[in-house]
C-alpha cells in the first residue's frame, strides 16, 4: 500500500503546472469547460501510469537489488530534470478540438513527463506495480481535473513555477540520497 499513497501524492504534486495539465487548461478555457476533455485526460492518466508502472516491474525484475535502487535513483534524477525544465506551452494551433488529438498530444506529454518517471521508480523499487499504477493514476487524474476546472485562472492562482522548481529540489536531493545508498555510502 505504501506505493499507492506515495505514487497518489507525489503524482498529483509533481503534475501542478506540467505540460499535460496545462493543455487541458487552456482547451478548457477555450472550449468553456468540455467535459470529454476532462474523460480523455483521466483516461490518458490510466493508460501511462499503468504503461509506466509495468516498465518499472519489468525493468527491475532484470536487475539485483542494487541495481534496482540505482534505477529508482536514475529515476528520481530525470523527474527532477523534467520538473526544473522550464515549461513553455504553447496553445495548440487545432481549429476542429478534437478529442483523439487530445488524447494522442496528452499521451506523448504524460509518458515523459516527471510525475510518469517517478510511477516508473515507485513500481520498481517496491514490487507492487498495480499499486503504484493505481495511485498515479488517480493522483494524475487529480492534476487532470485541476487543470480542466480552474482552466485559465490554473496560472493565475498557483505559483506554478516556484512549486514545480521546489519540488525538484526535493526529488533531486531524494534522488541523490537514494544513489548513494546504492552504492553503500550512506545507510
Amino acid at each position: 500500500m505504501p506505493a499507492f499513497f506515495l505514487a497518489l501524492v507525489a503524482v498529483a504534486l509533481t503534475s501542478f503546472g506540467g505540460r499535460d495539465q496545462l493543455l487541458i487548461a487552456d482547451l478548457s478555457a477555450r472550449q468553456g469547460g468540455r467535459l470529454g476533455l476532462l474523460v480523455v485526460g483521466c483516461i490518458i492518466a490510466v493508460i501511462t501510469a499503468a504503461a509506466m508502472a509495468l516498465s518499472g516491474q519489468y525493468i527491475a525484475s532484470i536487475l539485483p537489488s542494487a541495481g534496482k535502487t540505482m534505477l529508482v535513483a536514475f529515476a528520481l534524477f530525470a523527474a527532477a530534470f523534467e520538473l526544473a525544465w522550464p515549461v513553455k506551452v504553447k496553445p495548440p494551433k487545432e481549429p476542429t478540438y478534437s478529442l483523439g488529438a487530445t488524447a494522442i498530444v496528452m499521451l506523448a506529454r504524460q509518458l515523459g513527463d516527471g510525475s510518469r518517471f517517478l510511477i516508473f521508480a515507485f513500481a520498481a523499487s517496491t514490487g507492487t506495480p498495480w499499486f503504484a499504477a493505481a495511485g498515479g493514476a488517480l493522483g494524475g487524474m487529480i492534476a487532470i481535473a485541476a487543470g480542466w476546472a480552474m482552466a485559465e485562472d490554473l496560472p493565475v492562482i498557483l505559483p506554478l513555477k516556484l512549486i514545480r522548481r521546489v519540488l525538484a529540489a526535493i526529488i533531486l536531493i531524494v534522488g541523490i540520497y537514494v544513489g548513494l545508498s546504492a552504492r553503500g555510502i550512506v545507510g
